[in-house]
Formats: structure tokens, C-alpha cells, sequence
């Protein structure tokens, strides 16, 4: 029998993007694990001619996972990652409105007829930092390069919702890590991404879609105080040919 849902349920899975049968299919999926398209269409109540483009709708918006197969078998990702990764979709839709907005309609209020300027911002101290990598992961749609010295549990898991959406989608993720990186956390990167290791990293950075940069400086074993972002495509530019020279030089990560 399918999963009973309550109508405040129901209504926020609706205000969170899903279908009747999008949010029928997550919960028979996450109540009883890993299964097929044709038990998921049995057990949800869900017509076989829809399941599949229900399932492929829901790993896009990142609500679950598959793994490949005949047939092809779907799980239900936790519900705090669904609920990071359709947040962080929102953010980046609301990101893109308002740079068209601000881009188209800031000339005409100041009556300049100049577009808006791309920023670059001094960031100081790690929560200021951090903070701005957030948004920047948030707003992260398809190609992500990223060099750390200061790997921990605790970037792992604000990269973790950024990594699995961007594997859902087929993107491109390229880390770098220092050489005494934890190798287990460096590990579970690479389920997501290509990870290669140095044995100096002086500082560190990201670059999201060619478009948006953050650059860090800071020793490692030291948390960074001091960085600098912009949205300009030049900058970011320099940054993704500087990361390409280093990732050349860099060795991949070991099997074991």
C-alpha cells in the first residue's frame, strides 16, 4: 500500500516543486528502499507509462538516486540532502533572476543607461569566508574546480549537497587536496568527483561555472582569514587557467 499523506504534507511537498505521483514515488522509496521502476509504479499506485519519466524527474531535482542496470534500481536520498539540494536550486533560480533584474533594470532607475558592474569583495575571517563559498556552491550549476589545504568533516558536508546535485546532472567537479588530506574524506570525494593530491597547497579557492571565484590565502593546519570573490569572467578566467597548471602538475589519488 502506498505511503498515507496528510494534506499539510502534501502541501509542502507541492510548494517544494513535486507531484502527486513525484511525492508518492519518494516515499514509497524512501520507506522501503532500494527498488525497481515497475515495483515503484506496483507499489505507489503510479500508471507504468509515467513512472519512468516521474523517476528521472525526481534524480533531477535531486530527490533520488539510481544505479544502473537491467533494470536500473532507485533510492531515495535522506531527506536533510533532498531538502539542501532543492534549496540550493532555489537559491540559484533566485541568484539568476536577480542578476537579470538588477542587470536590466538598474540603468534605467539611475537613468545611467550603463548595466550594473561585476563586484569584487575583500572577505576577512573564516565565517565571512565560509559564508561566501556557501553561495557560491549554492549558485553552482554545472562545472566546479576547487583547491583546499583545509579539507575537514565539516566542508565536506557543506560540499556534499553541491556534489550531489551536480552528479545527478552530469557535471564536472575537479578537487584539490593537500597531500596530508584525510584519505578516507578524500575518498568519499572522489563517489563525486575527480580528486588529485599536492604536497604544498598556499591557500586555496573556487571557481563555479567559469564564472564566479573565490580565492583564499592562508596557510594549511591554519583557518583562513582572508579572501577575495567576484562575479567578473575575467578574473575568474585567470583563476581556472592558474587551477588547470596546478592540476597538471598534481598526482590523481591513490585506489587504496
Amino acid at each position: 500500500m502506498p505511503v498515507q499523506v496528510g494534506e499539510k504534507l502534501r502541501k509542502a511537498f507541492q510548494r517544494l516543486g513535486l507531484t502527486e505521483y513525484e511525492m508518492r514515488a519518494y516515499l514509497v522509496l524512501l520507506q522501503h528502499g532500494e527498488m525497481t521502476a515497475n515495483q515503484v509504479s506496483e507499489i505507489a499506485e503510479i500508471p507504468y507509462s509515467k513512472v519512468y519519466e516521474v523517476l528521472e524527474s525526481l534524480e533531477e531535482k535531486g530527490w533520488i538516486g539510481s544505479e544502473g542496470g537491467r533494470p536500473a534500481r532507485y533510492h531515495a536520498r535522506s531527506i536533510s540532502t533532498a531538502l539542501e539540494i532543492s534549496r540550493m536550486r532555489v537559491e540559484r533560480d533566485l541568484r539568476r533572476i536577480e542578476s537579470f533584474l538588477l542587470s536590466e533594470l538598474s540603468p534605467i532607475s539611475r537613468g545611467l543607461g550603463a548595466r550594473e558592474k561585476h563586484d569584487v569583495w575583500i572577505l576577512r575571517g573564516e565565517l565571512n569566508i565560509l559564508s561566501k563559498l556557501k553561495s557560491l556552491l549554492a549558485g553552482c550549476d554545472m562545472e566546479l574546480q576547487l583547491a583546499t589545504p583545509w579539507m575537514n568533516k565539516e566542508i565536506f558536508s557543506m560540499l556534499l549537497p553541491t556534489l550531489t546535485a551536480l552528479k545527478a546532472k552530469n557535471g564536472r567537479v575537479q578537487i584539490m587536496l593537500s597531500g596530508d588530506c584525510s584519505r578516507a574524506l578524500a575518498m568519499r570525494l572522489r563517489e563525486y568527483a575527480e580528486v588529485k593530491l599536492r604536497d604544498q597547497l598556499f591557500g586555496g579557492g573556487a571557481i563555479a561555472d567559469s564564472n564566479e571565484t573565490i580565492i583564499i590565502f592562508g596557510e594549511e593546519g591554519k583557518s583562513p582569514t582572508l579572501a577575495i570573490w567576484s562575479d567578473h569572467a575575467g578574473l575568474a578566467r585567470i583563476a581556472k587557467i592558474y587551477f588547470e597548471n596546478l592540476w597538471k602538475d598534481s598526482e590523481p589519488l591513490p585506489a587504496r
